[in-house]
């Protein structure tokens, strides 16, 4: 039986979101308990499922992915899952949100240059059941994974 998180696991949720290779040491100090009960509160929720995985975050000086996009899709509903599935096979598409409201479906997108980002552009506009696409440019992430 899987149970609630309570603040301080909510609080370690959050230093992880911020450093995912803290030392448990450290999060012990900033959470003000041992460090085995931080590896203990840890292994609960990875193993609940509250925490999936860790990943990184690429720097300005990374190759891959410097030009990002935000697009926004308007798709026929009896589309909606076979256009997921089709966007999902493109390596330059980050993340993908059903949403409520003007659009459908909102999709982070990053290339290597222009060019690649208009051919993914141009081959998500393609794909039956996408009835629109609108696209922004982003220029600065003033702050990224709270």
């Amino acid at each position: 039986m899987k149970r609630s998180l309570d603040r301080i696991d909510e609080r370690l949720l959050d230093l992880l979101k911020l450093n995912a290779r803290e030392a448990t040491a450290s999060l012990a100090r900033k959470l003000n308990l041992s460090r085995s009960a931080v590896q203990d509160r840890i292994s609960r929720l990875e193993r609940d499922g509250v925490i999936a995985g860790y990943t990184i975050r690429l720097g300005e000086d990374a190759p891959e992915d410097r030009l990002q996009a935000i697009v926004r899709f308007t798709v026929d509903p009896k589309h909606t899952a076979e256009i997921i599935r089709k966007i999902s096979s493109s390596a330059e598409a980050k993340s993908c949100y059903s949403v409520s409201g003007a659009f459908d479906l909102i999709v982070i997108v990053g290339a290597g240059t222009a060019v690649r980002l208009n051919q993914v552009l141009q081959e998500f506009g393609e794909i039956e059941g996408v009835e629109r696409t609108t696209s922004s440019i982003v220029l600065d992430a003033a702050f990224e994974n709270r």
